[in-house]
């Protein structure tokens, strides 16, 4: 099963990384999970600020610096969420693309002819949301891509680049 369809093109922040004979496979942006703690934080950020308000009482001044206090957070998590919105896995079919940032972008790369070892990791939690964890490992010491946290389907992503990586010489036209 593939996750993009030939039709379908990358992402424009995504696009102009790719080489101009390269297609594009798999193109994902990580699974939402990766912003549990920012909305915790938020949140718990939003009981805490009530209940110093409560706590404090009449006094105007020390109430406005903890609704100030938690609008800054309520921005940092505002701006998580932009980060977010940004970060794509892309696979092409000769390698792994992983951009991230906002302002100062960084894109890291792996050719798939150089992965030598291939794992991915599931924590309970990513089990029961649905995400997983890439672990490549190629011969060179440095690497700019060796861990890919938080993608959707890696089960799924898992099979599609194994594939890749290894296809099937035996097949026929037919498979």
């Amino acid at each position: 099963m593939r996750l993009v369809t030939p039709g379908d093109s990358a992402p424009a922040s995504v696009n102009k990384y790719l080489l101009p004979h390269e297609s594009q496979v798999i193109t994902v942006r990580r699974h939402p999970a990766v912003l549990m703690l920012p909305v915790g934080l938020v949140l718990g950020g939003l009981i805490l600020a009530a209940v110093l308000t409560n706590w404090v009482g009449a006094a105007d001044r020390p109430m406005n610096w903890i609704w100030w206090g938690w609008l800054l957070l309520l921005g940092w998590f505002v701006w998580r969420v932009a980060e977010w919105s940004v970060d794509y896995f892309v696979i092409t079919n000769q390698r792994m693309i992983l951009t991230t940032g906002l302002i100062t972008r960084k894109v890291g790369m792996m050719p798939l002819a150089k992965v030598t070892d291939m794992s991915f990791e599931r924590s309970i939690m990513g089990r029961l949301l649905g995400y997983g964890s890439f672990v490549l490992e190629s011969a060179g010491q440095d690497q700019a891509l060796r861990t890919v946290d938080y993608l959707p389907y890696p089960e799924q992503l898992y099979l599609e680049v194994c594939e890749m990586i290894f296809p099937n010489k035996n097949a026929s036209a037919d498979d």
